[in-house]
């Protein structure tokens, strides 16, 4: 009997481990979606439907590959009956080439924005290529960033240097920029004071600051005509703590600060040995290693999956892409008065990326299956990027994807084609190259709906070159809606499943009709194919 006992305690502990082990091996979506309920609930709020397939499709390529599908995947997405095709689709995706090009895209204003500091860091092949590779072999988000800050080579053979060119013998600057961008904390207030609202002091901040305080660049030769840059680092020096800016005086110079880590333990460093004389870093000649490098062990902490803000800034800043708000907002504000819309959510976000090695792929892969991610931008709400995520996000498009948009849903690259041109299908048309496309639509997108457009865009879409696109041109969309012999309502509907994704409402198509059928033998497809260009429905990814 005691053995029966023992046999039936061992079954019901192991159907309890097994179920507790499928319990915990729950796909990431469904736990977002079942936490994001909760939310709904306690706010009593009603979330939109599903996105249709054409409203998801659009969404999806621009999300993932930066770009609007083709006419032909479009059509094909469509007509699918399985069910299991957006899964199937964003898998697809995910393994396209574009995906790394357009992720690539997006850090770069991370870490650059448009208008970057510092000397010649408008040239940026170098990093621009380092961080596309990133992404194709889906390095763990840890290690390129420590590869980033450690900023080992020089800017164009490798690229990481090239960040720290932006704040050359400015500590404090890229202080505050590397926390925030990886840490999701604003010490900036704590530059000049000790914070007024958080609990930062002032001697926190220059105890980071103190970290790259030995840092120099040094020009190293040039490559392509582009001067290559080296990080440069002392085995010596402090930085100057004066105390509060209203204190400060002429000719102080200050106390030296030595590097802690945030909410840590100073940094120990190895005594410098008897004698020592410090190097002078000279041009076109590779910078020697100091002897011990604060700035190798800033990059060590900082991406070590326990440092306390590491994780979860980077769960919170992806979520924001693509639900368009953090769980924190602003994602580089996670300070305590600052508190996330769903804690429980955020934590666990930041476990299973270091769970899975800091993965983003993997963990975009789960955002974007999840059903929060997939309802309608048609809220009740008329928030373009909602609090609690009770609908989609409305962002605009960004000047790559515009640019590259325009190309596909006008045939402009098939026209070029067709004329023989020798431009790689990669190269944009001119006027991104010339800075048209930049200076009008280059804002960066925070997706938090603090998007405004300005007369410039207007004038822009009315009145700019977009008429070189749309112009009738051999192997274009406009070409083939005058050359085919179809009926027009037939030529309308591939109109919008071109350029809008979608098929035409009967309103739309019967408005669209009568425009063309009131040309007087002149068909007005080129007109045509402009009022869907300049629309905001393509102005907007929804």
């Amino acid at each position: 009997m005691l053995r029966l006992c023992t046999a039936l305690l061992a079954l019901m502990l192991c159907c309890y481990s097994s179920c507790s082990n499928a319990a915990d091996e729950e796909p990431l979506r469904h736990r977002i979606d079942v936490a994001i309920r909760s939310l709904w609930q306690a706010e009593k709020l009603t979330p939109a439907p599903r996105t249709t397939d054409a409203e998801f499709l659009r969404r999806i390529y621009l999300d993932l590959v930066g770009v609007i599908p083709e006419y032909s995947e479009t059509v094909a997405f469509l007509n699918d009956q399985a069910a299991d095709k957006r899964e199937r689709l964003i898998d697809s995706l995910l393994a396209d080439p574009r995906f790394a090009k357009h992720q690539a895209e997006i850090w770069d204003l991370i870490l650059f924005t448009r208008n970057p500091p510092g000397y010649e860091t408008d040239k940026r092949a170098g990093i621009q290529n380092w961080l596309t590779k990133n992404f194709e072999q889906n390095r763990p988000y840890d290690e390129w960033v420590r590869e980033l800050l450690k900023a080992d080579g020089n800017s164009v053979e490798q690229g990481p240097p090239l960040y720290f060119v932006q704040y050359r013998n400015q500590p404090e600057d890229a202080t505050e920029v590397i926390t925030q961008t990886f840490l999701g904390v604003q010490l900036q207030c704590a530059r000049c004071h000790d914070h007024p609202f958080e609990a930062w002091k002032q001697v926190e901040f220059y105890g980071m600051a103190a970290f790259l305080a030995r840092l120099d660049v040094v020009t190293v030769g040039k490559k392509d005509n582009l001067s290559m840059f080296s990080v440069a680092e002392k085995s010596s020096g402090d930085i100057l703590f004066t105390g509060p800016a209203k204190d400060q005086q002429p000719g102080k110079k200050g106390d030296p600060v030595g590097p802690r880590f945030l909410l840590g333990d100073p940094l120990t460093e190895p005594p410098l040995p008897e004698g020592f004389k410090e190097v002078k870093f000279e041009a076109n000649k590779v910078p020697t290693k100091p002897l011990f490098s604060r700035k190798d062990q800033l990059a060590e902490w900082i991406t070590r999956p326990d440092n306390p803000f590491f994780a979860k800034a980077i769960a919170n800043r992806v979520w924001s892409q693509f639900l368009g708000r953090g769980l924190v907002h602003p994602v580089d504000n996670m300070s305590p008065s600052n508190a996330p819309v769903h804690p429980d959510l955020l934590q666990k976000l930041a476990q299973e990326l270091i769970a899975h090695q800091f993965d983003l792929k993997w963990f975009m892969r789960e955002l974007v299956n999840s059903e929060t991610y997939q309802l309608s931008s048609r809220g009740a709400s008329g928030e373009p990027s909602p609090r609690h995520f009770e609908h989609g996000r409305t962002r605009p498009l960004s000047a790559e994807e515009l640019v590259d948009s325009w190309r596909v849903a006008t045939g402009y690259a098939e026209a070029a084609k067709q004329k023989g041109s020798q431009k790689s299908e990669q190269n944009r048309f001119h006027p991104i190259e010339g800075g048209y496309i930049l200076r009008f639509f280059g804002t960066p997108n925070s997706g938090a709906g603090d998007f405004q457009g300005g007369l410039a865009e207007h004038l822009f879409l009315n009145n700019g070159p977009l008429n070189r696109l749309t112009d009738t041109n051999k192997g274009n969309l406009a070409d083939w809606l005058n050359t085919v012999d179809h009926p027009l309502p037939n030529r309308v509907e591939r109109l919008y499943l071109t350029v809008l994704t979608r098929y035409p409402t009967p309103e739309e198509s019967a408005r669209f009709i009568a425009f063309i059928e009131e040309s007087n033998g002149k068909p007005r497809w080129s007109d045509a194919v402009w009022v869907l260009l300049a629309s905001s429905e393509f102005r907007f990814c929804q």
